[in-house]
C-alpha cells in the first residue's frame, strides 16, 4: 500500500518500519507493551487526556497507547492513531475493540493532512524522532491542533544512560562490526537526546512553553521471565539485533553468549533490570 502524500527524505524510515524490522516489532508486541509499560505510564500522567478531547497519537505503532488515551477521552472523544507502518497498524487494528473510539491511519506525519484545528492534545512515545526534517513535520503536526491544545511525547535521552540498549550492543561489538556512525541529529532513537535541540525544533514550528522532564526508568528486560527472556529482548529489537542481522551464524551465537554473561551480572531473580532515561517533552499550541 502507498502512502498518499509522504516527504521523500523520510523513505529509509518508512521502508525500515515496513521491512524485516517491522514484522519483529509487531512479533514481539506484547513483550515490547510490557517492557514500555513504566514510560507509558508516565507519558499517560503527564498527557493527561480527559473525557471528550480529541487526541493525535503519532507514531502509534500497534496501538497500545492510542487504546489507552481512547479509554480516557470516552465518552464524547476520540483518538486517531497515525504511522507510517502498514505492518504494526494492522495488529492495532485487531486489537482494538469495537466500542472505543479511536482510529488509525497510515500517513508520514510531515505531510500528512490532518483535519485543520481538530485536536486537543499531540501524543507520541518514541515516534517523533524519526523525522528528516523534523521543523517541517511538527509545523504540519501543528495545523491539526487547536488553539491551546496540549503536546506530550516521550522520547530517549543520551544512550550512555541507557544501559537497557547500550550494555547488549557493546558485548555484541565484542564479536560483530560496528553499526554505521550516526549524527546525533540524524533521524534515529537518540536523535532528540539533546535538549536545546528538542527545544528549538518545537520553537521553530511554533510551539509555546516547552518543558523537558528528565525521567530515569528501570526497565526489566526479562519481563519477569528469567535470563533467556533478557536474552530474547536484548537480540531481538533495536540497535543489537540490527548489528547481529546477517552476521556469521558463529559470531552470533559468540555474540549472544557475550550477551548473557553480561546480563547475568545484573539478575534479580526473574528479572534483569537496567537503567532507561527519557525526556517528558510537553509543550502548547498558542
Amino acid at each position: 500500500m502507498t502512502l498518499p502524500a509522504t516527504d521523500d527524505r523520510n523513505a529509509a524510515q518508512i521502508a525500515y518500519w515496513n521491512g524485516p524490522a517491522g514484522e519483529r516489532w509487531v512479533r514481539r508486541q506484547e513483550e515490547q507493551d510490557v517492557l514500555l509499560a513504566p514510560v507509558a505510564e508516565v507519558l499517560l500522567d503527564r498527557a493527561a487526556a480527559r473525557g471528550g478531547e480529541f487526541v493525535l497519537d503519532i507514531g502509534c505503532g500497534w496501538g497500545s497507547t492510542a487504546l489507552a488515551l481512547a479509554r480516557r477521552v470516552a465518552p464524547g472523544g476520540r483518538v486517531l492513531g497515525v504511522d507510517v507502518s502498514e505492518l504494526m497498524l494492522a495488529r492495532a487494528r485487531e486489537l482494538a475493540p469495537p466500542e472505543l473510539p479511536v482510529g488509525f491511519a497510515r500517513g508520514d506525519a510531515t505531510a500528512y493532512a490532518f483535519e485543520p484545528g481538530w485536536a486537543d492534545l499531540l501524543f507520541s512515545r518514541f515516534g517523533v524522532m524519526f523525522f528528516a526534517d523534523p521543523v517541517r513535520s511538527f509545523t504540519n503536526m501543528r495545523m491539526g491542533l487547536r488553539s491551546g491544545a496540549r503536546v506530550a511525547f516521550a522520547c530517549w535521552r543520551e544512550p550512555r544512560a541507557n544501559p537497557w540498549l547500550l550494555l547488549p550492543l557493546q558485548e555484541a561489538y565484542r564479536h560483530v562490526p560496528r553499526l554505521p556512525e550516526v549524527a546525533p541529529e540524524d533521524p534515529g532513537a537518540f536523535s532528540f537526546a539533546d535538549e536545546r535541540r528538542v527545544r528549538d525544533i518545537l520553537g521553530r514550528a511554533g510551539f509555546a512553553a516547552v518543558q523537558l522532564e528528565p525521567v530515569g526508568l528501570t526497565l526489566d528486560i526479562a519481563l519477569g521471565a528469567g535470563l533467556d527472556a533478557a536474552v530474547a529482548t536484548a537480540v531481538g529489537i533495536g540497535p543489537t539485533s540490527r548489528a547481529l542481522e546477517g552476521q556469521p551464524a558463529q559470531l552470533q551465537t559468540a555474540a549472544t553468549r557475550s550477551i548473557r554473561a553480561a546480563l547475568a551480572n545484573h539478575q534479580v531473580g526473574n528479572r534483569v533490570p537496567l537503567a532507561g532515561a527519557i525526556w517528558i517533552v510537553t509543550a502548547t499550541n498558542p
